[in-house]
């Protein structure tokens, strides 16, 4: 597989806190201002700019929080950041942003579009206000509409983020969430089943686990019948259309996550680096402000920092990853990384799996079945490596 790489930038502004939400964002009244954030990150780019050769970009991607909220100014200072560094875009590379209804206007997709971003991520969540209102959402369906309708002037690709299990959600209530997402046809689409421990107000009312489980079937039924292809366990889209770069993440590709809380990917070592930044504003203002000459790799971090992978910890990573795609596990491609040994002793944990048809065989591995996507938590237990190897 021809190697890709990508950036990911976190911008945590949003309007508000969802009840739902565990990510590193603050409303935007209780943060320093986007331009203060905007220099910490560009301050992180040039001390950690030597953790990855300068190349072509593959992708970029905004994400949070609401990158929309940010003048979109800071959102190209940062673009051209990286293209100072060495890490250029081009007419290829695909460039993500994601967007809540509401928050567009003509000159900020003027200002996108002139920047190269191809692909919109849309958090819209549901149809239904009264649901919006129970997590919080400041946005309502009639502007999900009127952003979906501004969106299809510009005839740009974007993703519909789709949430259910929510509180009192029948499966009647999906069905015509579904029936909308289908109108508007979007070129991808994103479900999400709402997970929030016990002590979480949404908690209580939620779909029983049956009926979770119903849900998601009926999300598949409808958009497989619409032309949509189910490519990843909780991501569906047109041909042509998947996200490359969540691909990255699923395909064993090296990634720099940039700005608050952002998780990165770095291949300097043999199996592999996993490092983040702190998730607390102030934490992460701190350690870049105090420092000022640049690191050579992720290793020179704080050790509650970073994760130099063992191999049982990369072979977890990269068994858990691949059957997350729908097109599964190469055995050939796990060779490659690893051995024949480990091949073999892969391969033996699937044929069990097999047996109880969790598994199917591939012309080159294994791949989930429906009752293996269902239960894929238990398949990747069993796919995972506790020991030294």
């Amino acid at each position: 597989m021809k190697s890709s790489f990508g950036v990911y930038f976190h911008i945590p502004y949003c309007l508000q806190r969802c009840t739902y939400c565990d990510f590193a964002t603050y409303e935007k009244s209780q943060i320093m201002p986007p331009e203060s954030y905007t220099n910490l990150v560009l301050q992180e780019m040039n001390l950690y700019r030597n953790f990855y050769k300068p190349q072509k970009l593959d992708t970029i991607y905004f994400g949070g929080g609401t990158p929309s909220l940010v003048p979109p100014l800071h959102i190209l200072q940062m673009v051209q950041e990286l293209e100072k560094l060495g890490f250029k875009k081009g007419p290829d590379t695909e460039m993500t942003l994601e967007i809540n209804p509401a928050t567009l206007t003509v000159e900020k997709m003027e200002a996108y579009v002139a920047m190269g971003f191809n692909r919109f991520s849309v958090g819209a969540q549901t149809f239904s206000n009264a649901q919006l209102k129970k997590v919080k959402r400041e946005h309502t369906a009639e502007q999900t509409i009127e952003t979906l309708a501004f969106l299809k002037t510009y005839n740009v690709n974007y993703s519909f983020d789709l949430l259910f299990a929510l509180p009192g959600q029948t499966l009647e209530d999906l069905a015509k969430d579904l029936e909308k997402v289908v109108h508007f046809s979007p070129n991808h689409v994103s479900p999400y089943c709402l997970t929030v421990p016990e002590e979480n107000p949404l908690f209580k009312g939620r779909p029983h686990d049956q009926t979770q489980v119903e849900m998601f079937e009926l999300i598949t039924k409808t958009l497989s019948a619409n032309g949509y292809h189910q490519y990843e366990i909780s991501n569906f889209s047109k041909p042509g259309a998947e996200s490359r770069h969540n691909s990255l993440y699923w395909q064993d590709q090296e990634w720099w996550g940039l700005g608050l809380s952002s998780h990165s990917y770095s291949k300097q070592t043999k199996w592999g680096i996993r490092y983040w930044n702190p998730r607390g504003i102030k934490d992460y203002e701190k350690q870049i402000s105090q420092r000022s000459l640049p690191l050579d790799s992720p290793l020179e971090l704080p050790l509650a920092q970073f994760e130099n992978l063992e191999k049982h910890q990369a072979l977890t990573d990269y068994c858990h990853t691949s059957l997350r795609m729908l097109a599964g596990l190469s055995l050939a491609s796990l060779e490659n990384k690893f051995d024949l040994g480990t091949v073999k002793m892969v391969q033996a944990l699937c044929e069990e799996l097999l047996k109880k048809s969790w598994l199917k065989k591939t012309d080159v591995g294994y791949c989930l079945t429906d009752e293996g996507i269902v239960l894929s938590n238990q398949v990747f237990l069993t796919l995972t490596f506790t020991d030294a190897l």
